[in-house]
């Protein structure tokens, strides 16, 4: 018996028996192939379902025979009330039953994380449970760079915090050159055989961070996974990750490092913050990023639940720019007649002559598509993007290679994305959409680069939001702790 729950039992599907083909014809070919040896590569820190397992069933139930592979419920009750092992989902509504051909009775699956692969009463989440894969790195960073004072202070305690596997919140102003920050503390991990993850909520991040790691690390293995990518099979020394990945990982990871924790979806999302802390090992160390901290991290750096560290100013020394106030009127009212604000009109022609690139944020994707026609009178040059754009890469691609002078955006782009020499705007920033973290982050867009470490943040607005005033100040008093503690030039 390989697997029961109740009076259910898993039984080889089609897809079981097409692979089980498949590698008795590799063992043909090859005699010295080893399963116990691909399998370990496969499950090792994973837990996935067997369909995602690229083994026959027989191989499976042999290794499980002899401890090296353990089985886990995908879908259990207790009590009368079900439960997904995987991502955690106790909702009634977020459960569903079907008719299985698996076991041939009505199955309950997991409606919330379906996008994964079915998890299901029937099926069973599969994890390694045999000796692990080592490695050990001597050197591997290869970086010549230069830190500033507070990424030095920050990397130090980061060094410290993996040594002794406990939590960090490293505390850092948008443009503080985070990335740098870990650099070492990935070396001394590697340099003690431990997986590193990276994790962070948007695909938009690992796509520009892999590249950047890997260039650091060059002799290291780097994986990058998020919707869509290619799936490597294997736990690498580095992975690079959204938060919805880990999902597939368990007991994998000695040190988590989550960017952006205060970001959308993670910080809103149990499920996810859940998929982090299975994803790690029982004896591990996390550290947690942000530029704009929530009210629930603030109170434990002010209570001390959580050791911290604070970087107030940017990489480069030069102050945070700071957000100017501009009326523009019923914007809204506006577009509905199919008009922009003339001081919206004037702004992008100003930006259009000097030849300086613009984001220009707005609420949704609504706003965004009733006025990027009107924007494009202008100049149709100017594009739009949001989140559900088939071309989104490609656009954000385009602006980075200044093709693009002027890009609408909703706030998909608010956070890990770095331009030089870019403007930013923002039409409606007294719409509820645009929290006091949101419009710090949107600022953090300006001013990041050496060679153009000004620049221009406007909240145009229809009647100044908490939010706003909240975001201003918060800049503001990074730029005096940045000064008290001598980090500006």
């Amino acid at each position: 018996m390989l697997f029961s729950q109740d009076d259910k039992m898993l039984k080889p599907s089609e897809h079981g028996s097409r692979i089980s083909d498949l590698y008795l014809e590799a063992i043909t070919l090859d005699p010295t192939f080893n399963f116990s040896v691909d399998l370990q590569q496969t499950l090792q820190g994973r837990r996935l379902l067997i369909d995602e397992i690229p083994f026959p069933l027989e191989v499976l139930q042999e290794h499980y025979e002899h401890g090296y592979i353990q089985y886990h419920y995908g879908v259990k009750r207790i009590k009368g009330l079900y439960e997904c092992v995987r991502c955690g989902n106790q909702e009634d509504a977020l459960f569903a039953r079907f008719g299985c051909a698996r076991c041939k009775k009505t199955c309950t699956y997991c409606r919330k994380c379906i996008a994964m692969g079915r998890v299901s009463e029937c099926t069973p989440l599969v994890s390694w449970g045999g000796s692990v894969e080592t490695f050990q790195y001597e050197t591997p960073l290869v970086w010549d760079g230069v830190v500033s004072k507070g990424q030095a202070n920050a990397s130090s305690e980061l060094v410290s915090v993996i040594t002794k596997d406990s939590e960090l919140l490293i505390w850092a102003v948008c443009g503080a050159g985070k990335t740098e920050v870990l650099f070492e503390g990935i070396s001394l991990a590697l340099s003690l055989g431990k997986y590193v993850c990276l994790a962070t909520p948007r695909t938009d991040v690992v796509i520009e961070l892999a590249p950047r790691i890997k260039s650091v690390f060059p002799d290291v293995i780097v994986h990058s996974l998020y919707g869509g990518s290619s799936d490597p099979r294997c736990l690498a020394p580095i992975t690079i990750a959204t938060t919805h990945q880990l999902l597939r990982y368990y007991k994998a990871f000695d040190v988590i490092i989550i960017d952006e924790v205060d970001a959308f979806p993670y910080s809103f999302d149990a499920m996810l913050q859940r998929a982090v802390q299975q994803a790690k090992k029982e004896t591990s160390s996390t550290i947690y990023l942000t530029a704009t901290p929530d009210s629930k991290w603030k109170k434990k750096v002010y209570q001390n639940q959580i050791e911290s560290v604070t970087i107030p100013a940017r990489f480069h020394g030069h102050p945070l720019p700071v957000p100017e106030y501009r009326w523009c009127g019923n914007w809204r009212k506006y577009i509905l007649k199919r008009k922009i604000p003339s001081v919206i009109m004037v702004w992008l022609q100003e930006k259009l002559e000097s030849k300086r690139q613009a984001f220009l944020f707005v609420p949704s994707i609504e706003v965004l598509e009733d006025l990027l026609p009107l924007v494009r009178e202008i100049s149709e040059a100017i594009e739009g993007v949001h989140s559900k754009d088939p071309l989104r890469k490609e656009k954000v691609a385009s602006f980075r290679a200044g093709v693009i002078p002027i890009l609408l955006t909703t706030t998909i782009l608010e956070r890990g994305v770095t331009i030089p020499k870019t403007d930013v705007g923002v039409l409606g920033a007294d719409d509820g959409v645009f929290t006091e973290s949101t419009l710090v982050q949107i600022a953090g867009r300006v001013g990041r680069s050496t060679a153009d470490p000004t620049g221009e943040i406007l909240y145009f607005h229809f009647g100044k939001t908490g939010a706003m005033v909240s975001a201003k100040k918060q800049i503001m008093s990074m730029n005096k702790q940045a000064v008290e503690k001598g980090l500006l030039k």
